[in-house]
């Protein structure tokens, strides 16, 4: 996990990336998919590729595809939001549509994706199925968490938290990269 400023919140921090203090709440993100984390060190110079956007995985009997992506929850008694930088995966051919379209800065589409990121406030969170919703102008696409899907992360996602929760959130990651 690292931090990565976010704009319009109050709410200080240091940045692991610069190492100053911001002003703003930060988004909370995360550097590589569940699946990519949990693999050995070997494992992920043999099998795995990672960059900023993607990553694959290679396993013997099967692919793994990957890419960064953004959710936005809403936070009630606040006017703004928290912000989180996630991973889902994709099938091939999504996957393959949006790396091939990556630089159109007018591609608009949407995937369904599985959540893979494991979120600590929340019991298996990964596989959570999403809707990926790339932008225009080349922004992270953002994910939908599926609301028929009966999970506790889906229900805060429309029902918002409250701005005591989402601080609760930050300050708990800031402990953890600390």
């Amino acid at each position: 996990m690292f931090w990565k400023k976010k704009k319009n919140n109050t709410g200080k921090f240091k940045c692991s990336e610069c190492g100053e203090v911001h002003e703003n709440w930060p988004a909370l993100a995360y550097k590589t998919p569940t699946p990519f984390h949990n693999l050995s060190e070997s494992e992920k110079e043999t099998i795995g590729r990672i960059d900023s956007d993607f990553c694959v995985i290679k396993h013997e009997d099967q692919t793994d595809r990957f890419i960064r992506v953004v959710l936005k929850q809403e936070v009630n008694d606040y006017d703004d939001i928290l912000e989180y930088g996630l991973w889902v995966s994709l099938s091939e051919q999504s996957f393959t549509d949006y790396s091939e379209n990556f630089s159109n800065e007018n591609h608009e589409t949407q995937y369904f994706g599985w959540l893979c990121s494991d979120l600590p406030d929340y019991d298996n969170s990964v596989s959570i199925p999403t809707t990926v919703v790339t932008k225009t102008g080349n922004e992270k696409p953002e994910i939908f968490p599926h609301k028929d899907f009966d999970h506790q992360f889906v229900k805060d996602y429309y029902n918002g938290i409250s701005k005591q929760e989402a601080e609760r959130r930050i300050h708990q990651m800031m402990k953890n990269i600390e």
